[in-house]
């Protein structure tokens, strides 16, 4: 179903699945500190900016130049907080996923665009590139159902070990997988940021009927394939 995955018309106080990959299905990231940038620029955009701590930077005799340099920057930076909710993400070398909640119907596309320029920025001076890093648009499917948004949760969550490798040893992996919000809904961190309230409101707090025991049960593989309409990426070897 090729067409379900064009971009759409966005809509207003609705959840949205993201994804892209490098230009000519190169990578995106190269090693730790590229996942890391990246996710200091989603942070930045989806906490509340601290407008008075930056203007009392600004306009304290004792701050230094690149104190007030910092400050000045951030106080332009775009800001999406109270717009943008990201309820699940993974990132992988070649491409990533988000789970992305928008309450106006043109703050995805605002809050993508912003992303997506500043990162490359970053790529383009880190390795002394030019052209663009991301092979054309995202894409974006609209999620219309409280099953399908649960799915996606799933898909994006089980992205790193691939649809064939579903065997205990990397189901397991999953927990400890760096650059994915899986660890923030099993209570092992919490980023500020990711809003997983949301799906966890729909299972309960016991093994049998929990949100991990949805995300691993292979058993639920064949339905989420029904609901995304298609199967994961090749996996990672290790990680």
């Amino acid at each position: 179903m090729p067409s379900r995955y064009q971009i759409k018309p966005y809509c207003a106080d609705s959840f949205y699945h993201l994804y892209n990959r490098g230009v000519e299905k190169h990578s995106i990231f190269n090693d730790d500190q590229d996942y890391g940038v990246f996710l200091s620029y989603v942070k930045t955009y989806l906490e509340p900016k601290d407008e008075k701590g930056l203007s009392t930077i600004l306009l304290d005799p004792l701050s230094s130049s690149k104190e007030k340099y910092r400050a000045q920057k951030l106080l332009r930076l775009n800001n999406f907080f109270g717009e943008i909710s990201l309820p699940s993400y993974c990132l992988l070398p070649n491409h990533f996923h988000f789970l992305v909640f928008q309450k106006s119907a043109d703050a995805i596309d605002r809050f993508m665009n912003s992303l997506f320029t500043r990162f490359t920025m970053y790529m383009n001076k880190k390795n002394k590139r030019v052209g663009p890093l991301f092979q054309s648009v995202y894409k974006a499917v609209l999620v219309d159902s409280d099953e399908q948004l649960l799915y996606t949760s799933r898909y994006i969550h089980r992205n790193p070990i691939g649809i064939h490798r579903s065997g205990r040893r990397y189901i397991r992996m999953l927990a400890t997988y760096p650059y994915s919000s899986y660890p923030d809904y099993l209570g092992i961190r919490k980023t500020p940021w990711v809003e997983s309230e949301t799906i966890l409101s729909f299972f309960s707090t016991k093994t049998k009927n929990s949100y991990q025991s949805f995300v691993e049960d292979p058993e639920e593989t064949e339905r989420e394939i029904q609901l995304i309409g298609k199967k994961l990426p090749e996996p990672l070897e290790e990680f």
